[in-house]
């Protein structure tokens, strides 16, 4: 795998301190990205859902608080809206997300880890 692994993280999220640990095991390098503070942009969060199977239901957080306590109907949002509002409100993001650019694991996933990084 020659593409950068950036690994978009928040450091009191357990599946996310699970993943790094798991990355640290195997011994692969990535750029960490606190999701918070360094959300990502627009066109990084395209570039996401173009990869997921599921395209924004992957990465939506719809068990979180802050989607609960929405006052907006994202089914009647664009989704040039939604990405917008995603990458002001990265607390709306499932997370982690790790991605090299050309595919994507949402969350603590290791079977999908260990498929990821097969090769």
């Amino acid at each position: 795998m020659d593409n950068k692994i950036v690994f978009f993280t928040y450091p009191s999220c357990t599946s996310c301190r699970k993943t790094k640990a798991w990355l640290s095991e195997k011994g692969i390098k990535y750029e960490e990205r606190h999701l918070y503070k360094n959300p990502p942009t627009v066109d990084e969060l395209m570039e996401i859902i173009k990869k997921s199977s599921n395209g924004l239901e992957e990465i939506l957080s719809t068990r979180s608080r802050m989607y609960k306590n929405l006052e907006v109907d994202i089914e009647n949002l664009k989704v040039s809206e939604l990405l917008e509002m995603l990458s002001k409100e990265p607390r709306l993001l499932k997370r982690p997300i790790l991605t090299d650019g050309n595919n994507i694991v949402i969350g603590y996933n290791k079977p999908a880890l260990e498929q990821y990084f097969a090769s």
